[in-house]
Parts: C-alpha cells; sequence; structure tokens
C-alpha cells in the first residue's frame, strides 16, 4: 500500500539579522527530511519581508547569489500590491503541512503563525500567542515572575523614560555590570555587557537599534551557561542538559560563536551536573514551558551562578538547526536522532492543529440548534 507523502512547505530566511542562520538551519532540515515522507518545497522570505515563490528560493537555496536572484524575482512582481508579501502562494501548489524556520523576526513573534491560521493548516512550534510573549523578553520575565521561575533582576529602558535610568540609577538598583538588550530580538544580536557611564550609553544607542524596549539585566557573577530542549505539546519532555564554554576573554556566548566561527567553543554534551541542579532546572524549564504555552519545540537557556543557582534565561520557540546549534545536539545525545526528530516535530504540530480544531468560535459552528440557548451570567 503506497502512502501519501505529506506536502511540507519550507520557509526560511526573513528581514530579520538572522536571515542566513535562517537558511543554514533550512538546509539541515531539508537534508533530514525524509524524502519518502514528505514532498517538500521552499519558500525564502527576502530581507525586505517579501515571500519568494518555490522556483526563485529553490535557487537560492542550491548556492546563486541571493541579491541576483531577489533582483529578477522582483522585477516579475507588483510591490505595489497590498498582497506582495505573499503573492508567491498563489503558484505554490497544494501545502499539507507548513515548517518555519524563521528565527527571529517574522518567524518567532506571531506573525507567520498568525498566518498560518488564516490559511488553516497546521505547522511547526507555537501559536500566535505564546510565540509573541517568548519573543519579548520583557514580558516573558513578567510570566516567569507570575509562575514562580527564577529569572534575572531588570529594568526596562524605553526612549520615553531613558533619562530615569542613567547609570548612577542602573549601579543602584541591578549593580555595577550588567547586560543590555533588546526585548525582542535573537541570537545574542545587539547585546553587551556593560560596566561604565560611556558603554552603558554607547549599549543603549545599539540596542535601540534593534527594538524600542531594551532590558538592562543584571549580570550573573562567573555564570556557567547551560541549555535544554524541550519537545511536545501538553506533555512535554526534556532532554539531557548541555553546557556551552566560550573561549577565554569573550563576554558571552555570542552570535559570532554561535553560528559563525564556534571553534573555540566546547559544548558538553550532556554536561555533568549535581542531580539536584540538574532537576530543578529540568522542572524550570518544563513549568516555563507550560507557563508561556509553548508547543511544538523550545530551547531554554540557563545562567548557572557560583553558588549553583540557576537562572533562566530564554526560551527560543523555533531555535537554530545549523551544523553546530544546541537544540538537535541535545536530542542526540538524549536518544533522538535528526531524523525522528524532525518526523515528531511535524507529528506535534498535527497533533497541535487537530487539537485546535476542536475548538469552536461562534454559535454558528456549534449549529443551529445551539443559537440563542447560550447563557451569559
Amino acid at each position: 500500500m503506497t502512502v501519501k507523502k505529506l506536502n511540507i512547505a519550507l520557509l526560511f530566511g526573513g528581514n530579520s539579522s538572522e536571515h542566513d542562520v535562517s537558511k543554514r538551519s533550512a538546509h539541515n532540515i531539508y537534508d533530514g527530511m525524509d524524502k519518502d515522507k514528505y514532498n517538500v518545497k521552499v519558500f525564502m522570505f527576502t530581507k525586505d519581508g517579501i515571500l519568494l515563490d518555490n522556483a526563485a528560493s529553490q535557487r537560492i537555496f542550491d548556492g546563486e547569489p541571493e541579491d541576483q536572484v531577489v533582483k529578477e524575482a522582483y522585477a516579475t512582481m507588483d510591490l505595489d500590491s497590498p498582497l506582495a508579501p505573499l503573492e508567491a502562494l498563489r503558484t505554490a501548489g497544494p501545502i499539507d503541512f507548513f515548517f518555519p524556520v524563521i528565527h527571529g523576526n517574522l518567524g518567532e513573534d506571531g506573525t507567520v503563525q498568525g498566518l498560518f491560521r488564516l490559511l488553516k493548516k497546521p505547522y511547526v512550534g507555537s501559536g500566535i500567542t505564546a510565540s509573541a510573549l517568548s519573543f519579548d523578553k520583557d514580558y516573558t520575565k513578567r510570566i516567569l515572575d507570575l509562575a514562580g521561575v527564577r529569572n534575572t533582576p531588570y529594568v526596562l529602558v524605553t526612549p520615553e523614560n531613558r533619562d530615569q535610568y542613567d547609570w548612577q540609577a542602573i549601579e543602584n538598583e541591578l549593580g555595577t555590570t550588567v547586560f543590555v538588550k533588546p526585548a525582542k530580538q535573537g541570537s545574542s544580536v545587539g547585546i553587551h555587557k556593560v560596566e561604565n557611564e560611556q558603554e552603558y550609553q554607547a549599549a543603549l544607542d545599539d540596542a535601540f537599534i534593534y527594538d524600542y524596549k531594551v532590558l538592562v539585566e543584571q549580570a550573573i557573577n562567573n555564570p556557567r551557561e547551560v541549555e535544554i530542549s524541550i519537545l511536545g505539546n501538553e506533555k512535554p519532555i526534556a532532554s539531557k542538559l548541555g553546557g556551552v564554554r566560550v573561549p577565554k576573554g569573550d563576554a558571552f556566548y555570542d552570535y559570532e560563536n554561535k553560528f559563525v566561527d564556534a571553534s573555540g567553543v566546547v559544548f558538553d554534551l550532556p554536561v555533568i551536573l549535581p542531580e539536584k541542579l540538574t532537576r530543578e532546572i529540568t522542572e524550570m524549564a518544563l513549568k516555563a514551558y507550560k507557563a508561556l504555552d509553548m508547543k511544538g519545540l523550545a530551547r531554554i537557556d540557563f545562567l548557572v551562578d557560583e553558588n549553583d543557582v540557576p537562572y533562566l534565561g530564554e526560551p527560543n520557540t523555533l531555535p537554530g538547526f545549523t551544523n553546530i546549534s544546541l537544540y538537535p545536539q541535545m536530542w542526540s545525545v538524549s536518544g533522538i536522532d535528526y531524523s525522528t526528530l524532525i518526523d515528531k516535530l511535524i507529528e506535534l504540530g498535527i497533533e497541535e492543529f487537530n487539537h485546535r480544531s476542536k475548538i469552536k468560535y461562534s454559535f454558528k459552528e456549534l449549529g443551529e440548534e445551539h443559537v440563542g440557548k447560550k447563557e451569559y451570567h
């Protein structure tokens, strides 16, 4: 008996600073997909946020110069049309399932999740609300505080209140070493370690390029970076922990050694920690995953101080899948290989879609016999 293949649309690119990272992640996922199970077409969002059709996207995917392909594609498109960003979907052919591999803006902030919902199609990962809340570090921290999940103290700086948070005010509230980071940005882009007034003002100027909300976080003394991968919907499971040791002298695990050159980074996979600490980090991660209503997958980052006290750094709802990305590596050492992981993510997306499809949003969906019978108190 021949099993019908699932038509998968693999979306990558995007107009964020993680555009090129997304391309590398998409290549890995494409190569890891079982072509006996899936018909896979690729679609790239350009750096302008325009979705290219499969033909143009495939050319870029195959290594042709992106700028040239985009220029040629734009020449055939009506870029003034209000639907120009999505015009490529008209010729996409049948799509059963969307697999977004768009890191950062558009991909992790709820934007494409809203598109998938309008199209009434299942997809990998969290929904609109969970994606948006998990992408905004300010809202993430507020929910973590309500859920009782330990995270680093911080203040929120905006263009409107910047004058209230001069360096002296920051020192008084958070100490002499802090991290400045945009609220809605990923892959350590726009993040700075700050220890004086001059560094602080320069860090704010840079962070405001990426967002109008900027977090200033208290630094953890001599921290160890620990990661954990989460997989599942209502009953998520956690991987073994991974440890990250950055090159001596580096301030933190930044964009360069995450995605460009990890030759000086040591990954401890799995990392061996005291049993109590391992259990606490795992429980904190699962608690945060549920509190934020995440689905499908997430990589959650932690900092552990010199007294073995863990602090949740941030969740990543569509983590990297490059050759040096930790999400798939942590599952590999936990007993789930790359191809099986991809299958599971697709299964979870369909499971969540079917689960959500049972929710009714109007009396019409319930049937005429229910209209007018609902009572409100």
